[in-house]
C-alpha cells in the first residue's frame, strides 16, 4: 500500500505542475461547439459550423413522423437514439452541477442540449413508442459520403408494446427529465413539457419490459447492443425522475427495486451502457445533502466505485492507468471511460466538500480535493499534457488529430465540392493521407486504447481517431468547473 501511495502523490502531482497552462474556458467553448458539427436536420441561422449543411430533412417521413433533427452519434451519419439520449443526460447533469461555473457559454450549452431534447421530444410524440434509430447502420457504414449528401435507407425503427425496449426508453426518460430540470427556470413551459413527457416515457418503459437488443437485434447490434441488460436504466431513469420531480413515488421505486434492478452491480462502469455508477453517485447526493439517510447503501457503492479510480489504492483489474497517467479500460474508444468516469470523479467531490465528507478505502480515505486531482489530471491529459504532447481535442493546442474518422470532416465541404459525392467515392478521400479539409473544432477523439500512450493519427484507426458525443457530453462539466476553479486544491464544491 505504501508504493501504490507513492504511485498515487505522484500521479496527483503531475496536475499541479499544470495549473496555469491550460485555458479552459476556450476548450469549454469548443467542446460545445462540436455538437454544432453533429446536428442532423435543418440548421439554424446562428449555427457556427458553416461547413456544415443541412441533412436527413425527410427523416421520419416514410413512418409519418417528423424525426428531422438530432445528432449523429460519431464519425457515421446514423441517429441511435440510445447514446442519444445520454448524451442529453450527461449534458444536462454538467449543467445542473456546475451551471455557474459555465459562465458566457452557459446559453450555448443550453441549445446544444435543446437541440438533443427537441428530437427526443419528437421521437416520443406518440404514446407507448419511443422511435430509436434512423438509418440503416450496416448500408450507412458501406458508405462514405457526407451526410448532406446521404442516399442510405433512412429506416426508422421504434419499440412499444409488442416490442419493448425498456432500456432506450428509460434512458430517454432520464434525458427529458434531466433536461426539465435545465430550462426550470430559463423557459419554464417547456421544462413541464419535458417532465411530462419523461413521466409517460418511464411508465412506458417499466410497464412493458424487455431489452431493444432483443426487440431490434439486427438494427442496433453491434453498434449499441446493451450488454449491461435493461435494468440498470430503469434505476437511472427513476433516479433522474425523482430528482426532476420530487415525487415520493419515485423514491418508493428506487426503494423497492434497489435489490431487484441489481443497484449495486457492476458499478465498475458508466457509459451509455451500464448506468449502474451513475446511479450510486447520484443517489448518493441525497444522502449527502441529508435528504434520505435510506439510500446509505448508494453512498457505500458510491464510495467503493471511487476507490477503485484511485490510482494507488485500486487494485481493480478492469481500470489501470497509462505509464502517462491516462486511466484507460480494455476495449475501444477509450475516451468515452476518461471523460465519463472522470465527471463521476468530479460530481461526488462536490457532494462530499458540500457535506464535509471523504471516502472511505478500507484502511484508507480519499478527500474531495484528491477526487478533483485524479479528474483535472485526465482533462489534462486530453488537453496535451501527455507523453506525445498532443491534444486530444480538434483544434485546442498547437498539435491535434488532424485524420480524425469523420465523414463530414474529411469529405469536402459542400462550398467547396458543390457536386454530390457518392456512396463509394468518398472511399478516395478516406484512404487519402491528406488532413481533413474541415476542422471538426473541439471533437475529442477515442485517443490512446491501451497502456502505451501511443496514438495513430488515421483514419482508418477509427476506434482511436473517431469521436463521439458521449465523450464530450462530460468534458462540458468538467471544463466548466475547472475554468472557474483550476486550482482542484483550493477549490471547494460549486
Amino acid at each position: 500500500m505504501a508504493a501504490g501511495v507513492v504511485f498515487l502523490a505522484m500521479l496527483l502531482s503531475t496536475a499541479e505542475v499544470a495549473d496555469a497552462q491550460h485555458d479552459y474556458g476556450d476548450a469549454l467553448h469548443k467542446c460545445i461547439l462540436f455538437f454544432e458539427g453533429q446536428r442532423s436536420g435543418r440548421l439554424p441561422p446562428d449555427q457556427r459550423v458553416r461547413w456544415r449543411r443541412d441533412s436527413g430533412l425527410h427523416d421520419g417521413a416514410a413512418a409519418g413522423i417528423d424525426l428531422t433533427g438530432g445528432y449523429y452519434d460519431a464519425g457515421d451519419n446514423v441517429k441511435f437514439g440510445f447514446p442519444m439520449a445520454f448524451t442529453a443526460t450527461l449534458m444536462s447533469w454538467g449543467l445542473i452541477d456546475f451551471g455557474r461555473s459555465f459562465g458566457p457559454h452557459k446559453e450555448e450549452a443550453r441549445k446544444a442540449v435543446r437541440w438533443a431534447t427537441d428530437y427526443l421530444m419528437k421521437a416520443t410524440a406518440k404514446p407507448n413508442t419511443v422511435y430509436v434509430q434512423v438509418g440503416d447502420a450496416f448500408r450507412d457504414h458501406s458508405c462514405w459520403e457526407r451526410p448532406e449528401d446521404m442516399d442510405t435507407p433512412r429506416t426508422v425503427y421504434k419499440v412499444d408494446p409488442s416490442h419493448p425496449g425498456s432500456d432506450v426508453a428509460a434512458e430517454t426518460a432520464a434525458a427529458l427529465a434531466a433536461g426539465s430540470i435545465v430550462f426550470h427556470e430559463s423557459d419554464p413551459a417547456y421544462s413541464k413539457r419535458l417532465l411530462d413527457r419523461a413521466v409517460a416515457v418511464f411508465e412506458f418503459a417499466d410497464k412493458h419490459r424487455g431489452p431493444y437488443s432483443s426487440s431490434l437485434h439486427a438494427a442496433v447490434c453491434p453498434c449499441y447492443c446493451d450488454y449491461s441488460g435493461y435494468q440498470d436504466e430503469l434505476l437511472w431513469g427513476a433516479a433522474w425522475l425523482h430528482k426532476a420531480s420530487r415525487r415520493r413515488e419515485y423514491r418508493e421505486y428506487i426503494k423497492r427495486n434497489e435489490v431487484v434492478l441489481g443497484a449495486s452491480d457492476a458499478i465498475n462502469e458508466f457509459g451509455w451502457d451500464n448506468k449502474h455508477a451513475g446511479i450510486n453517485v447520484l443517489i448518493s447526493k441525497e444522502v449527502l445533502m441529508g435528504k434520505d439517510e435510506y439510500f446509505q447503501s448508494f453512498r457505500v457503492n458510491a464510495d467503493n466505485f471511487m476507490c477503485t479510480l484511485l490510482p494507488g489504492i485500486s487494485n481493480h483489474p478492469q481500470i489501470q492507468y497509462s505509464p502517462g497517467g491516462l486511466l484507460f479500460k480494455v476495449g475501444s474508444s477509450n475516451m468515452q471511460h476518461v471523460t465519463q468516469l472522470s465527471f463521476l470523479l468530479l460530481a461526488y467531490s462536490n457532494y462530499l466538500s458540500h457535506a464535509g465528507g471523504r471516502v472511505s478505502c478500507g484502511s484508507s480515505s480519499a478527500s474531495p480535493a484528491q477526487l478533483r486531482r485524479v479528474a483535472k489530471r485526465q482533462v489534462d491529459y486530453i488537453l496535451g499534457d501527455n507523453p506525445l504532447r498532443m491534444s486530444y481535442m480538434v483544434g485546442y493546442g498547437a498539435r491535434f488529430p488532424r485524420r480524425i474518422h469523420h465523414r463530414a470532416s474529411s469529405l469536402p465541404s459542400v462550398a467547396a465540392h458543390p457536386a454530390r459525392i457518392g456512396c463509394k467515392a468518398g472511399a478516395a478521400y478516406y484512404a487519402s493521407p491528406a488532413p481533413n479539409p474541415n476542422l471538426l473544432v473541439g471533437a475529442v477523439v477515442g485517443g490512446p486504447s491501451d497502456d502505451s500512450d501511443a496514438f495513430p493519427d488515421a483514419r482508418a484507426a477509427f476506434q482511436q481517431s473517431e469521436p463521439t458525443t458521449y465523450i464530450n457530453a462530460p468534458l462540458m462539466g468538467l471544463l466548466a468547473y475547472f475554468s472557474a476553479h483550476p486550482n482542484p486544491a483550493e477549490s471547494g464544491g460549486e
